[in-house]
């Protein structure tokens, strides 16, 4: 926590860490806005409104496995400072489109025919924009920070991430949809202020030709991190926890609404525990660890993870609150016998989720030479994204096929124990301390 706090206060970290901040805020106010209107005030099918939360993730996400490879090779090649500045400058033309995109909606009541394609233009953007800042936000970290402080560093970028993300989702449930307009292209233009305080951070690898053929240039990036196998263990590993997000989250507005019956602030109250839980889960970790890159506790947080993610599914399949009138709001929803059991068992989630996750990125930026980080974090990406689109297919294809929203769940608990087989792996990796290739 002296780390922590030292580190919140030094210009080498509180630039960035605020404009990452800010991104992930911006982010997440304007998907769970859009999402939140169009489920609740344009489909009525259950069907139709998960297939659609479904898309709007994958079109968020496809940037960041198509782009990746180019992203993480200019972070390491450029000034990643001036690379965010230009990025951040792009979002505010980005969230020009997406609040134009807000306001027909709310103009037109959801009639509007060209209000869900601007959104949805705007979504996939702002995927393109996080893909080249992703790799940098974590690569620039050993480059500021002194080795002791690079997994106090992560945790504080994990955990202020889900912070943005938590009042991202609280604003976009709760202020209307026209604020939430104006919010996102404020947010953007104070993003953009706060990243020109970024100490520079000149390229590690300056000589090194750009490879623009998107393919093969994934391809190798991905190949490049066989060298050492508890790197290749932690982005597996990191790759099925993204998918199972991207199936809980997913989720979570169609469930609320027609499973629990509950109002769209009961879904962005949803969000916010799970935020919550995932900032203590990143903050806890460190703690445990005492700043030193492990994957002791790994394996048990993810068993745990499925443990709550089963228990998530039992308390829902049990849920009786059916209102007399309307859907349950937040105050109905709390009074429900079955409440406090759910709340309790997504924070398990989430909380379980962040320790299992904060060690294996700072595998990443600790385990590779600096000139390669963001490069790696890039295949990292490449790799999370491709699970992540798996996991919004599997969610789509499910709902097509008539399996019940709830029943889905327990997809999500499957992908847990796969991902504990793979961090003990990690553990045992670990151990030997040897960066053996998978292939000899």
């Amino acid at each position: 926590m002296t780390t922590s706090t030292h580190l919140v206060h030094s210009r080498r970290f509180l630039p960035l860490f605020v404009t990452q901040l800010l991104g992930a805020f911006n982010d997440n106010l304007f998907k769970n806005a859009m999402v939140l209107y169009v489920v609740y005030s344009i489909y009525n099918s259950a069907e139709a409104e998960a297939q659609f939360s479904a898309i709007a993730s994958g079109l968020f996400i496809l940037p960041f496995f198509v782009l990746s490879a180019l992203a993480g090779q200019l972070a390491d090649m450029r000034d990643k400072a001036r690379i965010i500045r230009i990025v951040k400058a792009c979002e505010i033309a980005i969230m020009l489109v997406g609040a134009a995109g807000l306001l027909l909606a709310w103009r037109s009541g959801g009639a509007s025919a060209i209000a869900i394609p601007l959104m949805l233009t705007a979504l996939f953007a702002m995927g393109v924009h996080s893909t080249f800042f992703g790799p940098i936000k974590y690569a620039i970290l050993p480059q500021h920070l002194e080795p002791g402080e690079v997994l106090a560093g992560t945790g504080l970028v994990e955990a202020g991430t889900y912070i943005a993300i938590l009042a991202g989702t609280i604003l976009a449930g709760w202020i209307p949809v026209e604020w939430a307009a104006a919010g996102v292209i404020v947010t953007a233009l104070l993003g953009y202020t706060v990243s020109r305080e970024v100490p520079d951070a000149p390229p590690l690898s300056p000589g090194e030709p750009l490879d623009f053929h998107l393919v093969r240039s994934s391809v190798r990036l991905v190949g490049n991190t066989l060298h050492d196998r508890r790197v290749f263990l932690a982005i597996t590993a990191i790759s099925f926890f993204w998918t199972i997000g991207a199936v809980l989250f997913i989720q979570f507005p169609p469930l609320a609404k027609n499973v629990l019956e509950a109002s769209k602030e009961v879904a962005s109250l949803f969000l916010v525990v799970f935020s919550i839980g995932v900032a203590i889960g990143s903050m806890s970790i460190n703690a445990l660890l005492k700043g030193r890159v492990s994957a002791r506790f790994a394996t048990g947080s993810v068993i745990l993870m499925a443990g709550f993610v089963v228990i998530f599914y039992i308390v829902c399949r049990g849920w009786a609150g059916h209102p007399a009138d309307g859907l349950l709001n937040v105050s109905q929803f709390l009074r429900q016998p079955l409440a406090g059991p759910l709340l309790v068992a997504l924070l398990g989630i989430a909380v379980t989720g962040g320790m299992f996750v904060v060690p294996l990125y700072a595998f990443l930026t600790t385990f590779v030479d600096k000139s390669q980080t963001a490069r790696t974090i890039a295949a990292n990406n490449i790799v999370n994204s491709g699970a992540m689109v798996v996991g919004s297919l599997l969610a789509v294809g499910l709902s097509a096929a008539g399996v019940s929203i709830v029943d889905q769940l327990l997809l999500s608990a499957g992908m847990c124990l796969i991902s504990a087989w793979l961090a003990q792996k990690l553990f045992q990796a670990e151990k030997r301390g040897c960066p053996s290739t998978l292939t000899r």
